[in-house]
């Protein structure tokens, strides 16, 4: 459990996300990323120089990402401070936020921002030396595709895993399409009065396709209209599956940013002074072989019991589902009302960039819970490997 660790009011931003080959698919992620933070602290007016240290959560190889944190800290203003590039798949966010939940804890730094960079377009494609290979001829690796479709521990694909979760839990093809739906009506409200509860959080990326001309990407782009029909008249992926193209999520890009600081900088940062979010604990899981999606559970147990406390004492609960079926085991397990979690959308709905996909999740559901007078948020989700990782706030 943490206490000294805490997220100041409005002390984050969330890109639109856009549709895999889209408006962001030629930009660098972590370039793109460091701009769009610089422009961020310049709207608040926060001197980038007293940021500590910077945690920058990627998933998908950029040229030089090797210098990823650093390289990052200096684009971004904070030129004298240290940086660490950290991946662990689709559960980044978590893993990066815990881990300046950590350096506040320790006293390692005092203020830290953790940038959330992914760019699933346009992957980078590697070749490996294979002296055995006829003529030495290399291995080829699609970094972004091949490793969706295909768990080199496992032997199977993202998608095979979570049908193997939806027949072990008896979940069918009906709840998978009707939970859908229900993702994109919850997704709706994001929307409503000129998007704004979007607008309470989400900050615009700008592309410069030339010398004289920018482009401002406001709202999410690759949103598809769903419903009940439309969902009924697809066909399973796997012939003997229960999820659809449209019951899964889709590839994209984005980034998001978070600061991390000490209750009193919080307090000073903060867009309201009278709320505070504070980081209680963690919680993290493996299954299985090929069973990704039953991971979220136990992770989300951990980080409730570190932080002493109930699924009843919920206010808001988010998840990274990339299947349908995800958030209908998760819920099986721990006894959850499946129709109040993910309120204002999901990853299901509008795209996973990786990364920042759960960065997106965590900051909604600090603006759903400070709309409903405060308490704790969980946000769960899984990652490759069978993995899944969890995160308890309280907001106050």
């Amino acid at each position: 459990m943490l206490t000294k660790a805490y997220i100041p009011y409005r002390g984050y931003y969330s890109t639109p996300f856009a549709k895999w080959q889209g408006s962001l698919a030629n930009e660098h992620s972590i370039v793109l990323g460091a701009a769009t933070s610089k422009r961020f602290f310049e709207s608040r007016g926060w001197d980038p120089k007293t940021i500590e240290y910077v945690l920058v959560g990627s998933t998908v190889y950029q040229q030089q990402w090797f210098y990823s944190g650093p390289w990052a800290a200096a684009m971004l203003g904070a030129e004298g401070s240290p940086g660490v590039l950290i991946t662990q798949a689709c559960s980044t966010s978590a893993f990066s936020l815990y881990q300046a939940g950590m350096g506040i804890e320790t006293g390692m730094f005092n203020n830290g921002w953790c940038l959330l960079a992914d760019r699933c377009s346009n992957g980078p494609h590697a070749t490996w030396p294979n002296p055995a290979g006829p003529g030495g001829k290399p291995i080829a690796e699609d970094w972004f595709m091949d490793n969706v479709n295909k768990d080199p521990w496992a032997g199977e694909a993202m998608i095979r895993t979570a049908e193997n979760v939806a027949r072990e839990f008896g979940i069918t093809r009906e709840e998978c399409d009707v939970l859908t739906l229900r993702r994109y009506e919850q997704y709706q409200d994001a929307l409503a009065n000129d998007r704004e509860f979007q607008k309470r959080y989400m900050f615009p990326a700008e592309v410069q396709v030339s010398k004289k001309k920018t482009i401002t990407l406001e709202a999410d782009e690759g949103v598809m209209v769903t419903t009940r029909e439309g969902l009924a008249g697809l066909r399973p992926v796997l012939p003997d599956g229960v999820l659809t193209f449209g019951a899964q999520t889709f590839p994209a890009d984005g980034n998001c940013g978070i600061s991390v600081t000490t209750r009193d900088k919080a307090r000073e940062l903060s867009a309201n002074p009278s709320i505070e979010v504070q980081l209680v604990s963690f919680g993290y899981a493996r299954t299985k072989k090929a069973y990704m999606a039953a991971a979220v559970a136990p992770s989300a147990r951990m980080a409730l019991d570190k932080a002493g406390i109930k699924v009843a004492d919920l206010k808001a609960i988010k998840t990274h589902n990339p299947f349908a079926a995800n958030d209908l085991a998760m819920a099986k397990e721990l006894g959850l009302d499946v129709n109040s979690m993910n309120n204002y959308g999901s990853s299901l709905i509008y795209g996973h960039p990786q990364a920042p996909t759960g960065a997106r999740l965590i900051i909604e559901g600090i603006e759903e819970v400070v709309q409903k007078g405060g308490g704790y948020l969980l946000f769960s989700g899984c990652a490759a490997g069978d993995t899944a990782a969890s995160v308890v706030l309280k907001v106050s």
